[in-house]
């Protein structure tokens, strides 16, 4: 709030003419008029104030400033800071008397210490004094940010013409003088794009136990999705395994992805594979259950070479107590799958997970890939029971929690 209003010359306060607010007369022996629940016609009671400085009715305009208003009067270049004082309900001559004494409190130290500035002080007073005499016009200023500060119009509901009312938006610093605002907010920080960050976390080994480091990244698939990478390296037994996770929920539709693999270029393909997802090659009559080899990110030719892994290196199947046909039915199976590998034989290859959240990479894309089939279906309950979406009730469980209650 920023009052200002112009004081022009008259007459000082002990001579003014009787204030406009008389004293109500209560009644015969009262000075308040009796309080009653049953009186409609109950009124406020209006006293004359009295100016304690004087001792006699002050007829100035009367001033409510609070602790965070500025009071300032151009002409003597003369400024009172906010929170320099306390807040006041009085009047503009008892504004300048405040400051007047204010500035004397301190003369006598001032006289004894640096006399220079004690006579202007002293020169700056006697001002002061003349503006309660109101020798020449000068203009009051309040300008208090919380808007509580006021300066009385004795034409009301008229217009005082010397009075001007500026309402205005406090500033930031004004916010935080207030205490509105703890500091002065700071440029937004840029989002972090954890596409470009990879994540680190100490982690044991789960071959030998020592610690070590899980990378985790997140990565966007195109035409696909965001995935979760976690990679870990131990540097004591050299146990390297790579970990990928569904950065999404469980998709409505199952996918089937069968793939008939024609060149070697295609064993560069990107493939994702989730825990939740079977494969299959029809030629060599071989199926590899959902969680086994868990969740991977890698090529077509990568996946290849685990499937190989797992079956040449399982020691239930080729150690001592294999028998001899057994061994010839998988060595003969690795080397097709070599030949698959090498680009010397053609296959399908096919991807079936009911949680819909695998990937084989399309070159083609986003055109048809001539070679690829890709095929959405509804999941069986059977499928819906080994990913536990049987128990989970999605729709109108309010209801059910409501009956229990």
């Amino acid at each position: 709030m920023l009052a200002g209003g112009a004081v022009g010359p008259g007459l000082p306060a002990a001579a003014a003419a009787p204030s406009p607010v008389q004293a109500r007369q209560p009644g015969t022996g009262h000075l308040f008029r009796p309080i009653s629940a049953d009186d409609e016609e109950q009124q406020p009671t209006e006293i004359e104030s009295l100016c304690m400085n004087c001792y006699r009715n002050d007829m100035n305009r009367e001033v409510v400033k609070t602790d965070s208003a500025t009071t300032r009067i151009p002409e003597l270049d003369f400024e009172i800071p906010a929170f320099s004082q306390k807040g006041a309900l009085t009047t503009v001559e008892g504004l300048i008397s405040r400051a007047v004494s204010g500035l004397e409190l301190d003369q006598p130290s001032r006289r004894a210490n640096e006399e220079a500035m004690a006579e202007r002080i002293d020169e700056f007073i006697v001002k002061l004094k003349e503006l309660k005499q109101v020798a020449s016009p000068f203009t009051l200023i309040i300008d208090d940010p919380s808007g509580n500060s006021f300066v009385e119009n004795p034409h009301a509901p008229r217009k005082d013409d010397a009075l001007v009312i500026t309402h205005y938006n406090r500033t930031l610093q004004q916010e935080e003088m207030l205490g509105l605002q703890a500091e002065e907010p700071e440029e937004k920080p840029e989002e972090e794009d954890l596409r470009n960050e990879v994540l680190q976390f100490n982690t044991n080994c789960p071959e030998c136990n020592a610690p070590a480091q899980t990378n985790m990244k997140l990565v966007q698939i195109p035409h696909f999705k965001e995935v979760i990478i976690m990679a870990t390296n131990c540097e004591n037994c050299g146990h390297r395994t790579n970990e990928v996770k569904s950065g999404g929920a469980v998709e409505p539709l199952g996918t089937r992805i069968t793939f008939y693999i024609t060149d070697p270029s295609d064993m560069t393909r990107d493939l994702l594979k989730s825990e939740t997802c079977s494969m299959e090659i029809p030629e060599l009559d071989f199926e590899l259950g959902m969680a086994v080899l868990g969740g991977k990110f890698t090529t077509l030719e990568g996946i290849l070479k685990d499937i190989q892994e797992l079956v040449t290196k399982n020691p239930f199947t080729l150690g001592d107590s294999s028998s001899p046909g057994q061994t010839e039915k998988l060595q003969e199976f690795s080397q097709k799958l070599n030949q698959i590998i090498e680009g010397n034989m053609k296959a399908h290859f096919v991807m079936d997970d009911p949680a819909g959240n695998s990937y084989l990479q399309n070159v083609y894309a986003p055109e048809d890939d001539p070679e690829m089939k890709v095929e959405h279906y509804k999941r069986t309950f059977d499928q819906n029971e080994e990913l536990g979406l049987n128990d989970m009730k999605t729709e109108g469980y309010e209801t059910g929690l409501a009956s229990q209650r």
